[in-house]
């Protein structure tokens, strides 16, 4: 006899057809969320455009930034996507809630990745570590203390592109693949949107090819922005009680 492995399945959309009842404020936090990750992006964009970083510099030219200015420093030193990385948190919670009876078993591993990974990247930013370096590298009387610092502040730059970025970017592309999966299966979510997060994974990978990988890793970054603003409006339809249905217009939406 054969052993058999069972393979989890997703339920017609038949029985899928109403979000989770009960969640309405993680649907409305979640969605509200979405709503900030938008306006984070373009902070983000805005900022490298108007002030870029020295992500080339040494840790000299990075404490002489932030000793021009902290803010700036924080920011070049993308503190706001640390935030970003934050607030998907409860993005992730509203669409496993949102998801979960349409396959219990990917959306569970949707919202694993989304937590190991979001807490990767926020170790891959340690804005407020540098920060503090740069304060006791201008304080320090010394040249051992200097170079001591500044050795320290090395670290953390190689930390800035090391494993647990790379690991957290990697999660972020996989959840992406997997969440789009679910959403092809449920009702709650149009087809577009599912087809819009996985062209966001697949440019992800770009960011490996040599010469123009940087060019599609940034169709990622606008197909993941239109994604959290399409995102969030369903989030708060399904916060408000309403079930949309993929195509249809706001108008026709019936509680």
């Amino acid at each position: 006899m054969r052993a058999s492995i069972a393979v989890p399945r997703m339920q017609p959309a038949t029985e899928t057809a109403s979000a989770e009842p009960g969640w309405e404020g993680l649907y409305t936090l979640g969605g509200t969320a979405s709503l900030i990750l938008v306006v984070i992006t373009l902070c983000q964009f805005v900022l490298f455009v108007l002030w870029p970083p020295p992500l080339e510099g040494s840790a000299a030219d990075w404490f002489a930034l932030f000793q021009r200015s902290r803010l700036l420093g924080l920011l070049s030193f993308e503190l706001l996507l640390v935030v970003y990385a934050l607030l998907s948190i409860p993005v992730a919670l509203a669409l496993y809630g949102a998801l979960r009876r349409t396959s219990p078993a990917f959306s569970a591993l949707y919202l694993a990745l989304a937590l190991v990974g979001a807490a990767t990247f926020v170790a891959a930013r340690p804005a407020l570590e540098m920060l503090t370096l740069s304060d006791h590298y201008a304080a320090a009387t010394g040249e051992a203390q200097r170079v001591a610092y500044l050795a320290a502040g090395e670290t953390l730059l190689a930390t800035f592109d090391g494993a647990a970025f790379h690991a957290s970017y990697l999660l972020g592309s996989i959840q992406g693949l997997v969440i789009a999966w679910v959403m092809l299966h449920s009702p709650l979510f149009g087809k577009g949107i599912a087809y819009l997060r996985l062209a966001s994974s697949v440019l992800d990978f770009g960011l490996y090819v040599p010469g123009i990988g940087l060019f599609l890793s940034m169709g990622s970054v606008v197909c993941l922005l239109v994604w959290n603003l399409w995102i969030a409006r369903r989030l708060l339809q399904l916060g408000q009680g309403i079930s949309p249905t993929p195509g249809a217009r706001p108008a026709d939406h019936r509680r």
